[in-house]
């Protein structure tokens, strides 16, 4: 005797779930199958004839059929597997990988890696990095920071962020520096398609120099435009020039404040500054450059336009630089500034203190 399928039934609710599941183009396929089985199944079909349409077995359409008609939408996830028993004892290779990475590491080696603490430990490459993963442990990533010394650290800092969060009333706020030695390098650079499929840039290894130049930027820091001037040299004289530039167009009694690193450059400029006495140059303090927003600046340059890029000429180069200033200022904008510290006062120099 023949077995009679499950009647199916649902609500609009349902009915609109299964819909949206089966059309989706990001769920994990295997549900947008057994979505289409249970569409089609209500709709009257029967179980050989829903298989022949989707190329499936009758017996996988009959098991979806079942599950929705006891279990509704939930019946058609994966039920919950217990998987392999565990080969390791999680808490205690935990504390293991934490003990031998205070241990130094084999003759000939810098740092562990994971193929170093499988081997030293007698377990499965795999384990080790999952571990590590889940500790959030990343032993090949680095990060450095500068710790400015400077005694008057705290009152530099507080004149340097004052500026930023509450300038003095109609007062122009400039952040300003310099990029030195820019090189006009010539390389061949394209796409390449590697052995693992992948379409990645690619740059050929190489290259022509074709000199270098210095770029002068200067950031308002209440709206984010950028004025710059190439150089050739940059010399306290260059510098004084651009400033010149800078504040050409600026009426003779507003207030400007600048803002500057501690190179020697923006030092010992007093007869500069007698002839332009509505300036005041604010100096960020020590190992601390990290202060002056225009670095920020600097640093989007050097990736969107100079980085993988190909100069054939100083001129070229010179052209690039102020076409990508042009592109940025139509849609300048001031930076939202802040500062991300690592945690702790000091170096540890072991992984357990912050790990427990």
């Amino acid at each position: 005797m023949s077995r009679v399928a499950a009647k199916l039934s649902c609500t609009k609710e349902q009915e609109k779930a299964l819909g949206k599941l089966a059309r989706s183009r990001s769920e994990q396929a295997r549900l947008v199958e057994r979505a289409k089985i249970v569409l089609a199944c209500l709709s009257g079909k029967r179980n050989d004839q829903v298989a022949a349409e989707m190329n499936l077995r009758p017996n996988t359409v009959g098991i979806w059929r079942n599950r929705f008609a006891t279990q509704g939408l939930a019946g058609l996830r994966d039920q919950a597997r217990s998987g392999k028993p565990a080969t390791y004892d999680h808490p205690a290779l935990r504390q293991r990988i934490l003990a031998q990475l205070e241990m130094p590491p084999p003759a000939g080696m810098s740092t562990w890696d994971g193929g170093l603490l499988a081997v030293s430990l007698s377990v499965s490459t795999d384990v080790v990095w999952r571990i590590l993963r889940k500790e959030g442990i990343q032993l090949q990533r680095h990060r450095s920071w500068c710790v400015s010394t400077d005694p008057e650290f705290s009152a530099k800092s507080a004149d340097v962020i004052g500026l930023y969060l509450n300038p003095p009333h109609n007062a122009l706020v400039l952040s300003i520096d310099e990029k030195p030695s820019i090189q006009a390098i010539e390389r061949t650079c394209g796409y390449v398609h590697t052995s693992s499929g992948k379409i990645v840039r690619a740059m050929k290894s190489t290259y022509k120099r074709h000199g270098t130049l210095n770029l002068f930027a200067a950031l308002q820091v209440a709206t984010g435009q950028i004025q710059g001037k190439i150089t050739a040299t940059k010399k306290r004289v260059d510098f004084q020039a651009f400033l010149d530039d800078v504040i050409a167009e600026q009426p003779k009694e507003r207030e400007i404040h600048i803002i500057l690193d501690n190179l020697s450059t923006h030092k010992g400029n007093a007869d500069w500054l007698a002839a332009n006495p509505n300036v005041t140059l604010h100096f960020t303090p020590t190992s601390a450059s990290w202060l002056n927003q225009i670095e920020i600046w600097f640093g989007i340059l050097q990736r969107k336009a100079l980085r993988g890029a190909s100069f054939e000429s100083i001129d070229k180069l010179t052209q690039a630089i102020k076409d990508f200033t042009a592109a940025y200022n139509k849609n300048a904008a001031p930076f939202v500034w802040r500062k991300r510290e690592a945690k702790g006062a000091q170096l540890r120099n072991t992984i357990v203190n912050l790990c427990n």
